[in-house]
């Protein structure tokens, strides 16, 4: 077996467990690192067939984080809930949420052809696509409700840029100091943003969803605030909006007030403060080498009070 770099490598027990899943005749015979992950190792596995071909599989480990075995069971179920449905995703081959056989809690599932799109050129037909993808998600009605939605982000954990507007990064604070609003619960991804999308060669479609270990129930304005917060610091605060208003173009559904838009909007986007390092990281290693650090604070804070100004 071949290895693209020392990261790539699988370990021996997983490599053993993985073998258990594959047909006869069938092995291992190159892996690759995913990069993009940011609480896992993502692998692909090249795997070579008893006629002398390949396929490819996708290998998730998460490693020393907590709650694994909850999101990984999550994504489990999630997978095995999509198949059949006409949201593209990867389908489940194995898991091991407890690392009973693995070095580490894991999973296997089918590789889905295409790839992420994270530079500016083809954006305003992207966005529409998206848009209407995560309508799709939003109408899938599963017999049983996943977990319900966690924000973890308060008033006093967001952490203000340097520099910053001051009086608009203050209003913003008060307005997540609220009750959420009350909300019809819907089937969320709960991370859907470019990172977690596979278009074709074109960008003219979309080939697959990925990442589904954060599936939860809740507001529609959750999924579509985190795709606006993610589009505002890729390509520039006014995407932000503007993919709210392409999601309802495709048929999905907002709150109807706007300080309730405002609430979801804001504290999704409030979020990043906390983590902006952790999140940029894995887009520069994408190739969005202009993404610094201190290029995203200060798109997360023309983001910030441009929300502030338009629905405040």
């Amino acid at each position: 077996m071949t290895n693209h770099d020392e990261a790539a490598a699988v370990r021996p027990l997983t490599q053993a467990w993985v073998s258990r899943y594959l047909e006869a005749g069938e092995r291992i015979v190159s892996t690759e690192a995913l990069h993009g992950g940011v609480t896992a190792e993502m692998r692909r596995l090249t795997i070579g067939t008893r006629d002398g071909g390949t396929r490819d599989l996708v290998l998730r480990t998460v490693v020393n984080v907590e709650h694994a075995e909850d999101w990984l069971n999550g994504e489990a179920d999630t997978l095995n809930l999509l198949t059949g449905t006409e949201v593209p995703a990867p389908e489940l081959v194995a898991v091991d949420p407890t690392a009973a056989h693995c070095e580490y809690p894991s999973l296997l599932m089918t590789h889905l052809a295409g790839r992420t799109i994270l530079d500016d050129y083809g954006l305003e037909t992207r966005v529409p696509l998206l848009a209407r993808q995560l309508v799709a998600i939003h109408a899938l009605r599963p017999t049983e409700r996943p977990r319900d939605y966690v924000t973890l982000t308060t008033a006093d954990t967001v952490v203000t840029p340097k520099g910053a507007d001051a009086a608009a990064w203050a209003a913003a604070i008060d307005v997540i100091r609220k009750p959420a609003p009350s909300y019809e619960g819907r089937f969320l991804h709960r991370d859907f943003q470019p990172g977690n999308v596979l278009f074709d060669a074109l960008g003219a479609r979309i080939t697959g969803v990925v990442d589904w270990a954060a599936t939860s129930w809740g507001p529609t304005d959750l999924d579509v605030a985190h795709c606006s917060a993610n589009l505002a610091l890729l390509h520039g605060p006014a995407w932000g909006l503007r993919f709210a208003q392409a999601y309802e173009e495709a048929g999905g559904v907002l709150a109807a007030v706007a300080s309730e838009r405002l609430y979801w909007l804001v504290r999704d986007a409030l979020a990043f403060s906390e983590e902006l390092q952790l999140v940029s990281q894995p887009w520069r290693e994408a190739g969005r080498t202009d993404l610094t650090t201190q290029a995203v604070e200060q798109r997360l804070d023309a983001y910030i009070t441009n929300l502030m100004d338009t629905l405040s």
